[in-house]
């Protein structure tokens, strides 16, 4: 393959993507800000309830470790 054909499947290949952003559908602003806030409520709600876990588990460890 020489360097024209290489160029030539390079802007195929770009116009491809092009055509193909073109079919894409974005969420609305609202869609994304509601999946926006169940993913940060979910991150909250993980991470308490490992936070919960972990101090638990640590004072299991404690009195294990201390009797």
């Amino acid at each position: 393959m020489d360097i024209k054909e290489k160029i030539e499947s390079l802007k195929a290949y770009f116009k491809e993507v092009y055509l193909e952003t073109k079919r894409v559908t974005f969420p609305s602003r609202k869609d994304a800000l509601k999946g926006t806030y169940v993913i940060l409520i979910t991150v909250v709600v993980a991470a308490l309830f490992l936070g919960i876990v972990d101090v638990g588990l640590a004072k299991i460890i404690q009195v294990l470790f201390r009797g």
